[in-house]
């Protein structure tokens, strides 16, 4: 395919750097342009999703990461201009605090300064729910970059981080210095559930992190690559043909993106009509939709 002009660029926003999203963005890009010639993939740091969805409304960018929570509501509203080209990941929500904190439980986190992530992320949205549902009041700390959480927990000045998924880069700093995981019990999954219909069971698995040894349970949900309104069929079709002819360089790339599969987009999506009409063309050709 060498000399085929590229026939789609296309501008993804992510998140601020240090946080998963532009990780993810970065990985999703690269393996996708290699793969497609026809395909030019440029990423755009943003504030995260609470700005990613007004810029795909704007239609100031073409793609955006766009993290549960927000991918929720949006794909709730009444006539939603909001279509998904594919799912990314699932995040099971956690907290971490240092290898020599006394804090076993969430409960134990009670009235201590705990870092919920950057102030556009839907993760932190997620942890803030999940303190809510539990009545667990914190001191809530937001950021500007996600890069900033490990050494305010080093230094004190957080009792704990929180954050969600595989590859979360926060958490494999703290993990490697030894930090140690907290997540819901059983009874809580149960209440926060209960509370929160739009979210789902979800587990971290086993060795994600170093030191972590066995499977996390707790809450989460699914986190996708939206379209702008309007995008063309034929730019979202072949991009739902690379992502899937290219699932395992994508994962061999990013252990997180192990989940960014078009057969889990379907399994994912709230309703098939959210899926991008050109992704279902190529879902249904490919036998994943019928």
């Amino acid at each position: 395919m060498t000399g085929v002009a590229v026939a789609f660029v296309l501008v993804l926003a992510t998140a601020t750097p240090g946080g998963g999203f532009p990780v993810f963005g970065a990985a999703f890009s690269e393996t996708l342009n290699a793969a497609e010639p026809r395909l030019r993939i440029e990423t755009r740091n943003t504030k995260g999703s609470s700005e990613n969805v007004p810029l795909l409304e704007a239609r100031k960018v073409d793609l955006a990461l766009v993290a549960g929570e927000y991918a929720a509501a949006a794909l709730a509203k009444p006539d939603t201009p909001h279509r998904i080209i594919a799912a990314m990941y699932s995040s099971p929500g956690l907290f971490i605090v240092r290898g020599d904190s006394a804090a076993r439980r969430i409960a134990d986190l009670k009235g201590k300064p705990v870092v919920l992530g950057t102030q556009g992320s839907g993760i932190t949205v997620l942890g803030r729910t999940i303190l809510h549902s539990l009545e667990i009041p914190v001191t809530e700390i937001t950021l500007e970059k996600a890069a900033d959480a490990p050494a305010m927990l080093d230094d004190g000045r957080a009792a704990a981080l929180f954050g969600a998924g595989l590859g979360w880069p926060a958490f494999a700093a703290m993990a490697k210095a030894g930090g140690r995981f907290i997540a819901p019990d059983a009874r809580e999954i149960e209440a926060i559930l209960a509370k929160n219909p739009a979210l789902k069971p979800a587990t971290l698995p086993a060795r994600s992190y170093p030191g972590q040894d066995t499977a996390l349970p707790s809450v989460g949900s699914w986190s996708f690559v939206f379209a702008r309104p309007g995008l063309p069929d034929d730019a979202a079709y072949v991009l739902a043909r690379t992502i899937h002819r290219n699932e395992a360089a994508l994962a061999a790339k990013l252990d997180q993106a192990r989940e960014t599969t078009m057969a889990n987009t379907v399994a994912a999506a709230p309703r098939v009509e959210l899926i991008h009409p050109g992704v279902q063309k190529y879902l249904r050709e490919a036998g994943l939709l019928r």
